[in-house]
């Protein structure tokens, strides 16, 4: 099992930004629930749906490793997916789960399909978030390319990271926000 701590890691950019300024300051520094902020600011009938990109074994991200006790890209279960309002998508979501954890947290994302992970995060009081942390994503960033794969005029998009505790499973939760959520 990994330990983490509710520190950042040393050589990670993301950054605890309360006072972000602009207009993705409250996206950014919501601690609630995105999949309910998202829905809660759709016009009656339009729904929000997700669109899994992936789901599978992929080696961790530089700025991932953290989660890794030696630092290493090691593999680690992965989930991408997208969010969309209508046919629009307003945030690509990309989801780790520690190497070699096969406890709560793997049964969670495992069985999750086309449903948002945030839902089932946010309903289990069992479940318990350490940090969140913003940064600006350059085009040189992993996350910064998966995402322009859905949407792709994105310039320098804002993410938001959160790490979750699931049992004695860690979950990193990282968010990119297209520019098209500030529509809704």
């Amino acid at each position: 099992m990994t330990r983490i701590s509710s520190r950042p890691p040393r050589d990670s950019f993301w950054r605890s930004l309360p006072c972000v300024a602009g207009v993705y300051r409250q996206w950014l520094t919501d601690r609630g629930s995105l999949t309910r902020r998202i829905e809660s600011r759709l016009p009656g009938g339009t729904g929000m749906t997700v669109k899994v990109i992936f789901q599978g074994r992929r080696r961790l991200h530089r700025d991932e490793r953290f989660l890794s006790l030696k630092g290493e890209r090691a593999f680690v279960l992965t989930r991408d997916v997208a969010l969309y309002c209508g046919a629009t998508p307003v945030v690509y979501a990309h989801s780790v789960l520690a190497p070699g954890d096969r406890g709560a947290g793997w049964r969670l994302m495992q069985g999750m399909g086309s449903r948002p992970l945030g839902a089932a995060l946010f309903t289990d009081p069992r479940i318990r978030r350490l940090m969140l942390r913003q940064h600006k994503l350059g085009r040189g960033h992993e996350l910064y390319r998966a995402a322009a794969r859905i949407a792709p005029a994105l310039v320098s998009p804002w993410a938001r990271r959160s790490l979750f505790i699931v049992g004695k499973s860690p979950i990193l939760v990282t968010e990119v926000f297209l520019p098209e959520v500030l529509t809704i």
